[in-house]
């Protein structure tokens, strides 16, 4: 859990802020458009929604609207994070090698701009995998957020917690090209530090103004973690 802390105050380390503001300023326009666009629309959407409602369970009105406006705002939320991830994917990926070359003094073996350019397709084509990966799970536990009262929320929140491990330790395993099974593996097989991490990231997403930084603070408390605790790990079992 420490790293989460450990990627806050990375954030203000000289040399490596220029390379968190991009980052930075692309999850505030995205998501304060997104909560302006959601404020517009979301009455409408709602309206809509519970004209499908049967007339026969019209009264359950005050029941189905806080259940529709929660889902209308899940789903956006999933929508704009991800649409978050895919910008903000090579710029991430970035901070994360700067973070590494902070920590541990070593480079990786391409670096400068030319190289940066070339790698940009790789790195949305991962990111591509991870919504792949996440799309479907993230069906079935929505529904089970709305169909089991308590175990689905807690299912949901586990499931959020583990997508949050997976997309931002996934950067620092990226930079070294480790496949994204790989790297699932390697954290399903440290659990407890993975699943502490992503907690920490999703509650931390949850507190209002903390959640514009939480993308830039993940990214560097992952690296953080890859450094630590799976780095030498990976390269040892090659």
């Amino acid at each position: 859990m420490h790293y989460f802390f450990q990627g806050l105050s990375l954030l203000s380390t000289k040399g490596l802020r220029r390379y968190v503001l991009i980052p930075l300023g692309i999850n505030l326009i995205l998501f304060a458009g997104a909560f302006f666009y959601l404020i517009q629309q979301v009455q409408g959407w709602v309206n809509h929604l519970m004209g499908w409602v049967p007339e026969w369970l019209s009264f359950l009105e005050y029941i189905l609207w806080p259940v529709l406006v929660l889902s209308v705002v899940l789903s956006m939320a999933f929508t704009f994070t991800m649409i978050a991830n895919f910008i903000a994917a090579p710029f991430n990926a970035l901070l994360s090698e700067k973070v590494e070359l902070h920590l541990t003094g070593q480079a990786l073996p391409e670096q400068g701009f030319a190289a940066f350019m070339k790698d940009v397709p790789r790195m949305l084509g991962r990111e591509w995998t991870k919504f792949v990966y996440c799309l479907p799970r993230a069906i079935v536990f929505l529904l089970a957020f709305f169909l089991l009262p308590l175990i689905g929320q807690l299912l949901w929140f586990l499931f959020t917690s583990w997508m949050m491990a997976i997309q931002y330790c996934d950067y620092p395993y990226d930079n070294h090209k480790v496949p994204f099974h790989t790297m699932r593996q390697q954290l399903r097989g440290d659990l407890t530090g993975s699943y502490s991490f992503g907690m920490t990231v999703a509650i931390g997403s949850m507190v209002p103004f903390l959640n514009l930084l939480v993308m830039p603070i993940a990214v560097c408390g992952a690296t953080a973690m890859w450094v630590d605790r799976y780095k030498t790990a990976h390269y040892a079992k090659r």
